[in-house]
């Protein structure tokens, strides 16, 4: 009898976050996993190269773009980078504002994550829910800067502008009562700290509807309990970091061994896992948006007590104040300069990482003291996660990878840089 051998599968690209960026060929015996050999590519933004010709303040928005679901938490890192090669202070205020809206961030992060994953999984639910939260955190995000996704703004020194007063309200359509207007305006009558309050106090019960239906749900569990299970070793030896890692037990996070910004002043919980299991991974994400939640009540309620600068007045990095343009020449003119020929920085190199949603986010910058940078390198969590896929998926079904693309949280600007 002929001997039977595995076959090659071109798997993909089906994952939401893989919009033609992956495909998976994968040697299969039966249905079961032998071998598999990730494919990346039609992404490459060349966003390090592209960076040497770009003043740095220029370069700012390339980094929403990279990761495209966790936008601020990209500029922290790169502006941390460039405030550490200069040497100037963020002020208070802009530290915590930059913290609470990382912890924003890693929500919205975090409900795509778990929509997209749930939905790969066969839970259809779960998307919707976490799409109606989404809504409200975007519009965090277009009342402090203008954009729903793309926000570019963190500045190095601070941010770009103190939080508003006032929040967009919805107006009057054809499809819109009288009451269903007031009711959907009924937490945009104050400021924007009064809505990310309000959303707060609500959120905890969202997490709970999602974890009612998934946490015990049988075939949740069915589909994630020991599958792609890594050991604590491996996972340090493949470099893994964020949830892939403290799912494996191990409570690395740099918000609090390497606290940056105001993140030591704040009270929060690392959530670890005890297998290193798919489901693992899942019951930290969530338990995640939960001390995210902890950690922007803490953020609101500081801001609340302490007006003050929200970016650095050194005026070599900052543009002066619009009062100031228009009764003093010098400073339009330095306006002016600082946006056409932008900031020169020493020469020298830094490094800086923040606890991005998905891991370990590092800008690396060698600057040779011009206004652009001689080198930058990006430091992208999903690509160490991504080389892991094969040892991941060998002896697994077929059906499982899915289940394990899905728990590693990649999204393909980061990776394909």
């Amino acid at each position: 009898m002929a001997e039977i051998k595995n076959y090659t599968l071109n798997f993909g690209p089906q994952h939401p976050a893989a919009h033609g960026v992956l495909r998976l060929v994968l040697e299969l015996d039966g249905e079961v996993i032998q071998r598999a050999d990730p494919h990346i590519g039609l992404l490459h933004r060349a966003t390090e190269k592209l960076a040497e010709s770009k003043t740095y303040i220029q370069s700012l928005p390339y980094m929403d773009r990279l990761d495209y679901v966790s936008m601020m938490a990209n500029e922290q890192a790169y502006c941390l980078a460039i405030e550490k090669m200069l040497g100037i202070e963020v002020p208070e205020r802009a530290q915590y504002i930059r913290v609470m809206f990382a912890e924003i961030t890693r929500l919205l992060n975090h409900l795509m994550w778990l929509g997209a994953h749930g939905l790969d999984c066969g839970a259809m639910n779960v998307l919707i829910y976490a799409f109606r939260e989404r809504e409200d955190l975007f519009d965090m995000y277009e009342a402090v800067s203008g954009a729903r996704m793309h926000a570019a703004y963190f500045r190095p020194g601070g941010v770009y502008r103190d939080l508003p007063d006032t929040m967009p309200q919805y107006r009057v359509s054809k499809i819109k009562n009288a009451k269903t207007l007031a009711k959907m305006n009924e937490n945009r009558s104050g400021s924007l700290l009064d809505f990310i309050e309000d959303f707060c106090n609500r959120f905890p019960k969202n997490v709970d509807d999602y974890e009612t239906l998934l946490t015990d749900n049988r075939i949740w569990k069915q589909r994630t309990v020991g599958i792609g299970v890594v050991s604590p070793e491996r996972a340090l030896n493949m470099g893994f970091t964020g949830p892939m890692l403290r799912g494996c037990g191990i409570p690395w996070d740099l918000r609090k061994t390497q606290p940056y910004d105001a993140y030591a002043k704040l009270d929060f919980d690392i959530p670890v896992g005890t297998n290193g299991d798919t489901y693992d991974r899942y019951v930290v994400r969530v338990e995640e948006m939960r001390q995210s939640n902890r950690i922007i009540q803490q953020c609101v309620k500081w801001l609340r007590a302490n007006p003050g600068p929200v970016i650095t007045d050194n005026h070599k990095v900052a543009p002066p104040s619009r009062v100031d343009m228009k009764s003093n020449m010098e400073e339009l003119i330095h306006h002016f300069k600082l946006f056409t020929e932008g900031f020169r920085v020493p020469e020298g190199e830094a490094y800086a990482a923040v606890e991005h949603p998905k891991g370990e986010f590092g800008i690396y910058i060698v600057s040779d003291g011009a206004n652009k940078p001689y080198r930058l390198k990006i430091r992208a969590p999903g690509f160490a996660h991504l080389a892991a896929l094969d040892e991941m998926a060998r002896g697994h079904m077929l059906a499982d990878a899915v289940a394990i693309i899905g728990t590693m949280d990649i999204v393909f600007g980061e990776i394909d840089r």
